[in-house]
């Protein structure tokens, strides 16, 4: 009875999170080391179910890195990454694009349809508009080229929100495409917070591989549970904030500013890290709000 009665005030506590975020859209991103966990993939997109359940409106972006990297491994092309982001020659975009679009992605629109959760795919050429990415290089000052990488000029959500009203789970595949219908791959972090942006979403949660932001980045139990947006960006100064870590808060950051209230960064191992982050007064990963 102890144990029916725990489950209970777990609903009870639960139930004014339900209430304040119903009828809100939550966008959501994971990929990394988290895919390669055919049960971690599977409890996520569980919560995701969850949270489509009970009247939110999530919308998910995700990666597929490492299957990217075995299907070039087996082309025998190798995966080459400057400043965390992939160069991406017309060979390896042709494995990226199939990946996502067509392996990655009906993926995951399958298992969520399996929880009962309707969803459908979208390849993001068909939403989001980009430039040739390019960028200076900080200690040589020559400019750096990642092939057909893109970088973000423009997101139509309107298809996005006309699935979201028809209550169906948009799954969106981190590739845009520019005004002569080529195809770049985007880094999913940037595609999260474009997304977010433009449907001015209630909150962006990235799902990542530590518990959220640390300030000893080598101790997983410093976690830094709230932080304003301001402190952010001093801690990047400070170089506290660096690395892999750095294109997800560039976007968080992005994303408040343009609107969106709460971005958070939570650990996609944990089980059920995403409800407990939403559904619990504790939560289990950094939030950042706006000052």
């Amino acid at each position: 009875m102890k144990d029916v009665i725990q489950k209970a005030n777990v609903l009870i506590e639960a139930r004014p999170h339900i209430q304040q975020f119903r009828g809100e859209t939550i966008v959501v991103k994971f990929g990394g080391s988290s895919m390669d966990n055919a049960e971690v993939v599977r409890r996520i997109l569980e919560d995701i179910a969850f949270m489509s359940c009970v009247g939110l409106r999530p919308v998910i972006i995700h990666g597929g890195g490492k299957a990217i990297n075995a299907r070039m491994k087996q082309h025998g092309l190798q995966a080459t990454f400057v400043k965390g982001l992939r160069v991406t020659d017309p060979a390896t975009m042709e494995i990226v694009e199939r990946v996502l679009n067509q392996e990655v992605n009906p993926e995951l629109v399958s298992i969520l349809n399996g929880y009962g959760c309707k969803a459908r795919g979208i390849h993001g050429e068909d939403i989001i508009t980009v430039r040739k990415h390019t960028a200076a290089d900080p200690d040589t000052g020559n400019v750096l080229d990642w092939g057909l990488v893109g970088a973000i000029t423009a997101v139509d959500v309107e298809p996005v929100r006309a699935y979201l009203e028809a209550d169906i789970t948009p799954v969106i595949t981190p590739l845009g495409s520019d005004a002569s219908r080529q195809i770049y791959n985007i880094n999913a972090d940037s595609a999260a917070a474009g997304l977010a942006e433009g449907l001015r979403a209630r909150k962006l949660v990235f799902l990542s591989d530590v518990p959220g932001l640390l300030s000893d980045p080598n101790d997983r139990h410093s976690l830094m549970s709230t932080l304003h947006l301001s402190e952010v960006e001093d801690l990047i100064e400070r170089g506290i904030i660096g690395g892999g870590m750095l294109p997800k808060i560039s976007g968080a950051l992005k994303a408040l500013k343009s609107g969106v209230r709460k971005t958070h960064i939570i650990d996609a191992a944990l089980p059920h890290s995403l409800l407990l982050e939403l559904f619990t007064d504790k939560g289990i990963g950094t939030e950042i709000i706006n000052d």
